[in-house]
């Protein structure tokens, strides 16, 4: 229990210390004045202690995680609904505002969680997984290719996709047998591949649609290709002691053409649509779930082929489910602008994602404006891996392994992510240097906050 509290405060405070103290006080400022007619709890709205309240019940109770993440998203909801009102007003009016707001982040989660749980079962039994042993290196440096796989592989796809088809390989490859720091591993690979690309990961495309140029971001490959090779060398030999590579392809193996077309044809519907309303009609990312329905509607029209495995669907919602309740607890944070954009404020952010939603953390940086946003994507993106919940991508591997699932264990096995994040953080600083600049130009106010974060 004690090591439970003691990994969850660590990341805290990390996030703390790595803060100037200036903007400590900015974002306490920035707090107060937002809740200034709210119930505070030493200096801080009540808001954030039931948050975290439900984090830290999240990390006590790992085999009661949904009922904790139900039981807070109700009770913080209640509680905003009765005392101090929403962000878009009181009462009824006020919820239905604020749901409004998030509740196409919430359906897109919805079907990619889903969608993608059924995607992974549909490529573990194409025996795909059992066909590679005779490409890869019979050490751990196989399990090291295997993470370097799933890091490509999340440049192009979404970073859930990316850790469900990795956790697919590992479960046929290591006979099931994964160790819980290699289970971070595979999240940090997806998470840091996808920082790099802006159809990689939900926050580098909310990114793209404000702005940005897809070059800006690019950057966040120094970070993530350093942390991979440390990481991912340590997490390998984990792997390899607790469980080595399978050294021959499995006797009379034959890959499932079928279930392998259907797998290929979801990738692309959900690459496709991505980029399809990203470079032709953006807002409508804004107003629809798109990305989520293509994959559910792919997955229904490929049935004609091979239809999914149903019985999975009910434990797939359940972790959606938990992870949407963290989601909509994070989005009724009153939070309306982060600290001074700097580099020790992204720094930070890094060990904020671990316990707070990205994308809520992505949507303030974007209307404050003036990030080095390379540096906010390997932030936001990567630091996420260093709690299971941090990121969608691990919650939907908890989903494949129940044992990752603790606070404790994740810590405990994969403290190599949270020194990866650190080290490659200052590698992009020492060789890039911070270059913060509105996202999009000709913005006066971004120009100014540029400039002083210079």
């Amino acid at each position: 229990m004690n090591l439970h509290r003691s990994g969850v405060a660590l990341l805290s405070v990390l996030g703390l210390l790595a803060l100037p103290q200036s903007a400590v006080a900015a974002m306490t400022t920035a707090t107060t004045t937002v809740a200034s007619a709210r119930p505070m709890l030493a200096g801080v709205p009540l808001d954030f202690g039931l948050f975290a309240l439900v984090l830290l019940g999240v990390a006590l109770f790992h085999r009661h995680t949904l009922r904790v993440a139900l039981t807070g998203a109700i009770a913080i909801t209640a509680y905003q609904w009765l005392y101090t009102g929403f962000k878009s007003g009181a009462g009824s009016a006020g919820l239905a505002g604020h749901f409004g707001q998030e509740w196409v982040t919430l359906a897109n989660l919805l079907g990619l969680l889903v969608g993608f749980a059924l995607l992974a079962d549909h490529f573990e039994r194409s025996r795909v997984p059992e066909v590679l042993p005779h490409v890869l290196p019979d050490d751990w440096r196989g399990g090291f290719v295997l993470l370097v796989g799933v890091f490509v592989i999340s440049t192009f796809l979404d970073n859930i996709a990316a850790a469900m088809i990795g956790g697919s390989m590992a479960a046929v490859l290591f006979k099931r047998r994964v160790h819980i720091g290699y289970l971070a591993a595979i999240v940090a690979a997806s998470n840091a591949g996808g920082a790099g690309s802006v159809v990689g990961d939900t926050t580098t495309t909310m990114m793209w649609i404000a702005g940005a140029s897809p070059l800006w971001v690019l950057e966040a490959f120094v970070g993530g290709g350093v942390a991979l090779c440390i990481f991912g060398v340590i997490a390998a030999k984990q792997q390899h002691a607790w469980q080595p590579i399978q050294k021959d392809d499995t006797v009379g193996a034959k890959i499932d053409a079928g279930r392998l077309v259907v797998v290929l044809f979801v990738l692309l519907a959900a690459v496709s649509t991505n980029l399809w309303f990203n470079l032709r009609d953006p807002a409508v990312l804004d107003h629809w779930p798109v990305i989520g329905a293509s994959v559910v509607l792919a997955l229904l029209l490929s049935m004609v082929l091979r239809s999914p495995n149903w019985s999975l669907l009910p434990g797939a919602l359940q972790g959606s489910l938990f992870l949407l309740s963290l989601v909509w607890c994070a989005s009724l944070m009153p939070v309306e602008h982060l600290p001074s954009p700097s580099w020790q404020t992204a720094f930070g952010l890094g060990f904020v994602s671990a316990v707070f939603d990205n994308i809520p953390l992505t949507a303030l940086a974007i209307r404050q404006d003036g990030f080095d946003w390379g540096f906010l994507a390997y932030a936001v993106g990567f630091g996420g891996s260093m709690v299971w919940f941090g990121s969608s991508a691990g919650v939907a591997l908890a989903g494949m392994f129940p044992e990752a699932r603790s606070v404790t264990a994740w810590l405990r096995g994969g403290w190599h992510v949270a020194l990866a994040y650190v080290i490659g953080f200052f590698v992009m600083l020492a060789l890039l240097g911070w270059h913060g600049h509105p996202i999009k130009q000709g913005s006066a106010t971004a120009a100014v906050a540029s400039g002083l974060a210079k």
